[in-house]
């Protein structure tokens, strides 16, 4: 029996890192709409009209880094944008993996190491999905013609 708990556990951990690597670019859009929506319902709006603000608020959020990314010429803007969008997959990355680690590792510094390795980890996740959702650059762009 034990043994069938410690394989469920570790398949329980895996698909909780497939979901964290697969959902790391709709961490900004997720604390938006969580936020806004806290905040309808703070100020009165009840339950339907936090949900309601918290979900057009997320997917604002989530629209206006898709056209960002999408419209946005500069590079140093789509590379601030991307930056937007994987501060907050990266923090998400720390606290899971911080999760994980602290229930398997003694040593704290052990724990912090390996957390800060899962930030990094799922950041580089996230930054490689946006690079998908952007379209690439025109053909022949950057190449000096006589």
């Amino acid at each position: 029996m034990i043994v069938v708990s410690i394989l469920a556990s570790i398949a329980a951990i895996g698909v909780i890192c497939c979901l964290l690597y697969y959902l790391a670019v709709y961490a900004l859009p997720l604390f938006a709409g969580v936020t806004a929506g806290v905040w309808a319902y703070g100020s009165g709006a009840g339950w339907l009209g936090g949900i309601a603000v918290g979900f057009f608020a997320g997917l604002a959020t989530l629209l206006v880094g898709h056209l960002l990314l999408t419209f946005v010429k500069p590079l140093w803007l789509r590379l601030m944008t991307a930056a937007v969008f994987v501060a907050p997959a990266a923090i998400a990355g720390y606290h899971a993996t911080h999760g994980i680690v602290k229930h398997t590792m003694p040593s704290e510094t052990w724990q912090i190491a390996f957390s800060l390795v899962g930030a990094v980890v799922v950041g580089i996740a996230a930054l490689a999905r946006l690079a998908m959702l952007a379209p690439p650059g025109q053909p022949g762009q950057g190449v000096a013609r006589a």
